[in-house]
C-alpha cells in the first residue's frame, strides 16, 4: 500500500528520478498480485497501482538510497543484510516522517476488515506526506 500511495504522489507532483519499490521480508506470496482488501482501499482513495509480490534482498538493499520497514520485524529482517554502517543509514521506520505518529509501526491489516486497511492508509498518506517534505519535493 505504501508503494502505492508514494508511487501516486510522485507522479501527481509530476517529480521524477525516483524510483518505488515495494519488497517483503518473507516469502510467502512471490509472484502474486497485490492484497486484494489493500488494493481496494487504495482504489477508492483514488490511486492506480500495479504489484506483483517480490522478497527484499541484499541487492535491493544497495541498489536503494532509502528503505522504508513498516515494523520491527521488517526492521529486524532488513537489518540482518547489512555489511556496513553506510547500509544501515538506509533504513528507516515509514513512520519516521509523520511528526504526529504515536508509535514507528504501521500494523500490518492482513486478514483484517476493510477498515484496518483505511487506517493502515491513513498512517501511510501521513508518512509519505512527511517523507515527501523532508526531501523537500
Amino acid at each position: 500500500m505504501a508503494a502505492a500511495v508514494l508511487n501516486n504522489k510522485l507522479k501527481k507532483r509530476n517529480i521524477n528520478g525516483i524510483t518505488v519499490d515495494s519488497a517483503g521480508t518473507s516469502n510467502w506470496h512471490i509472484g502474486e498480485g497485490p492484497n486484494q482488501p489493500a488494493k481496494r482501499v487504495w482504489e477508492k482513495a483514488g490511486y492506480k497501482y500495479e504489484h506483483v509480490a517480490s522478497q527484499f534482498n541484499y541487492a535491493r538493499l544497495v541498489a536503494a538510497d532509502i528503505v522504508l520497514v513498516m515494523d520491527e520485524h521488517n526492521h529486524q529482517q532488513v537489518s540482518q543484510l547489512v555489511t556496513s554502517d553506510e547500509e544501515s543509514a538506509k533504513i528507516y521506520y515509514l513512520r519516521e516522517f509523520d511528526e504526529s505518529a504515536p508509535s514507528l509501526v504501521v500494523p500490518d491489516p492482513y486478514s483484517m476488515p476493510d477498515s484496518a486497511f483505511e487506517s493502515v492508509l491513513e498512517m501511510v498518506e501521513r508518512a509519505t506526506d512527511g517523507l515527501l517534505k523532508s526531501l523537500n519535493r
